[in-house]
């Protein structure tokens, strides 16, 4: 706990290059269309071939990437396997183009069907359950009004069709990968049933986005499940998960660079969401909604770019209050949820 984070590569590699963190595990960076503007993403040799984990977005610029890597620093060696350690677009986007290769999907059930069914469920505009979800939040009207004139996000647009079949990891399985034998633990909060993977052989945790290094993953209450706590389930899964850690694993996230400190990152992230929790008890003196939580919650400017993210985000801590009992809930006469702290 006394050990701060440090960096043992504080230069990422170059796109279409790979660096090598430990034997037979290699680091590459994908690019990103927002702000967040990359994803990590991992190879780990296993003789006669690659698992790979996670994979970016579907785009041809990543897909020409890839072959670059593939016939670069994974040396014309087979991707076997792909893990994936969660649903969203940016690690899950590439996955069935490698199952068409010939690899096999690895990942949570969870993961898998909530990627199948986004990919379904595709608009051309926003659906009116969407529309009335943003109106609960308190979403901006002129941002509201903007939206509804345009294409949503549709997963389908960033993610290559997923085949049937997949092979399930669950919390306490094992599985070898990369000459390691790797334990599973699942999170939660920033998706369902995130997978981690923990090495028996060397210090080496594979964290996708439940741990990440200088930024907390985004927690987000989704017209999907409007009234769900995420919050709640965050801190849970960081609670256990921060039995497992010591200072001396090398932490390899889906973004930022990879680091050591472990214990001490994982008390930074709850300790940040319990004081994010009270700032927001203290600021709702009156009722309002989560779209006018922002200041209590983000230490930074909130633009076009992260305004959906914050949106969510701050409805998800409105909520957790809520389950809590230390706020109440009512509707305003726009049809937002009032919250007020008891």
């Amino acid at each position: 706990m006394t050990s701060g984070i440090r960096y043992p590569h504080e230069v990422p590699p170059e796109e279409g290059t790979a660096l090598e963190l430990a034997e037979g595990v290699l680091w590459m960076r994908l690019p990103l269309p927002m702000a967040l503007d990359h994803v990590n993403v991992y190879a780990l040799d296993d003789g006669d071939g690659w698992t790979i984990v996670d994979t970016g977005f579907s785009s041809r610029h990543t897909r020409a990437i890839w072959e670059t890597l593939l016939s670069g620093p994974l040396g014309g060696k087979p991707v076997r396997r792909v893990l994936v350690t969660h649903h969203h677009p940016d690690h899950i986007g590439l996955a069935g183009w490698f199952q068409e290769r010939g690899a096999e999907l690895i990942t949570t059930r969870t993961a898998w069907l909530f990627s199948r069914m986004l990919q379904l469920d595709t608009q051309d505009r926003p659906t009116e359950a969407q529309l009335a979800y943003w109106r609960h939040c308190g979403m901006d009207p002129e941002i509201l009004r903007q939206r509804a004139g345009e294409r949503p996000f549709n997963s389908a647009d960033v993610v290559w069709p997923l085949p049937l079949g997949f092979t399930r990891i669950r919390q306490d399985d094992t599985i070898r990968i990369g000459g390691r034998v790797w334990d599973v633990h699942i999170g939660n909060g920033h998706a369902p049933e995130h997978a981690t993977l923990w090495s028996q052989d060397d210090n080496l945790v594979l964290s996708g986005d439940q741990i990440l290094s200088t930024i907390s993953s985004n927690i987000g209450v989704y017209a999907t499940e409007p009234e769900a706590d995420p919050v709640g389930d965050w801190l849970e899964a960081c609670e256990r998960l921060m039995t497992l850690a010591r200072p001396e694993h090398l932490v390899l996230g889906g973004h930022k660079l990879p680091f050591t400190g472990l214990p001490f990152r994982m008390a930074q992230l709850i300790e940040n969401h319990h004081s994010a929790l009270d700032r927001l008890h203290a600021y709702l003196t009156e009722p309002k909604s989560a779209g006018a939580c922002f200041a209590p919650l983000f230490k930074r400017n909130i633009d076009g770019g992260t305004y959906g993210l914050a949106l969510v985000e701050a409805m998800a801590h409105c909520l957790h209050l809520w389950h809590e009992g230390r706020a109440v809930r009512t509707v305003g006469p726009d049809d937002a949820w009032l919250w007020q702290a008891i």
